[in-house]
């Protein structure tokens, strides 16, 4: 017997009713912000995401899905170099902003994408191999209100998805200059202190030290909390414009932490960044995370353009979401024939009521009246309609509404009426 491979997952007809609900919910508000559709291959270059992400992050060291090619003789694919499954959306957003020449077209866009992401990781609760992101990024603007509007537009999110008790952190990195001296700063902090942190954090200490900031051992993260962080590494500029993320951010009221060893785990980051948490996660606590990348597209050989974006997890989304805070409204309407002349004025019915834009379905399997009924119920369905020989002679039906069991009289051409006024 075939199973999935471990750290994916089948999403079944019942789960699916939780994501239609994220992405249609996700599309309505992120499109009122003035956000569109982008939607990129699953498949990118290796060099995209170590020039973007870092070679020293454990993103790019451990954790890419190479893809092999096998009989590829062609010149066009040997200089291609290797081809990885995508890690995150960020690096391949900007990617297809360079390629198709948009900054020649807009000097302003704002993007978003649902899509799955893949990482070679130890699955366990919130963290899986295959994943996916809803994201939006914008580029184009180093005003500190887009980093406002990115938070803003998380919290919006989450609300409407159900989710509550979440923490939003920050924190700013400041400009590249900036990062060089806040790296300088830990490496001096840590340095009698490094052989007490766990064995990824002592390579990290000569790699990469950011990343020791973004472990999740309790040890390390214990040594951390004795350190004295300040902004004083921030250059004027950087100190200003997070001070108008922050005076932002109060102005609508938005509640947050500063967190100042909140680094995020990819290389791409400077000044504004955040990281939306729930304690019901466990370890693996964030909801979601972004900042701004204003060097990225530069990095990448694109034009010098400041861009800011975020991610939300959908699978931590729904281990956040109380199952019966997920609304289950069901439009099913269920039409049950009992002889073989009801079912053929059946089969005309269910047409009629999907060209009118209904989702409706029959018993196709001849069932008892009783085991029809259980199946529209275990279905969810919200109304049933059941034909017998005295609703064909009459031409009229019992539309019994499943939410509150009530029912009423109608005609065949009435139906299609009633029922978009009862769901409405």
């Amino acid at each position: 017997m075939f199973q999935s491979v471990r750290g994916t997952k089948d999403i079944l007809p019942p789960e699916i009713l939780f994501w239609q609900k994220i992405e249609e919910t996700g599309r309505k508000i992120i499109e009122n912000y003035g956000y569109k559709e982008l939607r990129t291959p699953i498949i990118e270059e290796e060099k995209l995401f170590i020039r973007s992400l870092g070679d020293t992050t454990e993103v790019v060291n451990k954790q890419m899905f190479l893809v092999k090619r096998l009989g590829c003789g062609e010149k066009e694919d040997q200089d291609e170099g290797s081809l990885v499954l995508r890690p995150e959306g960020t690096a391949a957003v900007a990617r297809a902003y360079i390629e198709n020449n948009l900054d020649k077209k807009y000097d302003f866009v704002k993007f978003y994408y649902f899509g799955a992401m893949f990482r070679a990781e130890r699955p366990q609760k919130g963290r899986l191999r295959q994943f996916h992101h809803l994201g939006v990024e914008a580029i184009g603007s180093d005003s500190p209100y887009l980093d406002v509007e990115l938070i803003s537009l998380a919290k919006r999110l989450l609300e409407a998805f159900g989710v509550d008790d979440f923490q939003i952190n920050l924190n700013s990195l400041g400009c590249q200059n900036d990062k060089n001296k806040f790296i300088l700063f830990i490496k001096d902090a840590l340095k009698g202190k490094i052989d007490n942190f766990c064995p990824d954090c002592q390579r990290r200490y000569q790699s990469n030290v950011l990343r020791i900031l973004d472990c999740k051992n309790k040890t390390c993260r214990q040594i951390l909390k004795d350190i004295v962080f300040s902004e004083g590494f921030l250059c004027p500029q950087c100190k200003q414009h997070f001070q108008q993320v922050e005076e932002g951010l109060k102005i609508l009221g938005i509640p947050y932490n500063l967190v100042p060893f909140l680094v995020r785990g990819l290389d791409y980051y400077t000044r504004t960044v955040f990281e939306i948490t729930h304690q019901g996660l466990g370890t693996q606590d964030a909801l979601g995370a972004g900042g701004r990348y204003d060097d990225l597209l530069k990095q990448l050989g694109g034009p010098s353009k400041p861009a800011a974006g975020f991610a939300l997890g959908i699978e931590r989304v729904l281990l956040a979401i109380k199952e019966e805070e997920i609304s289950k409204d069901s439009k099913l309407v269920y039409i049950i024939g009992l002889d073989a002349q009801a079912k053929k004025e059946a089969l005309k019915m269910l047409r009629d009521l999907r060209e009118s834009g209904l989702c409706a379905d029959m018993d196709y399997q001849d069932k008892s009246l009783r085991a029809a009924l259980r199946k529209a119920n275990s279905l969810n369905a919200r109304f049933v309609i059941i034909l017998g020989e005295a609703e064909l002679k009459n031409k009229k039906v019992k539309l019994k509404d499943m939410r509150n069991s009530t029912e009423i009289e109608l005609g065949f051409s009435e139906l299609a009426g009633e029922i978009k006024k009862r769901i409405c």
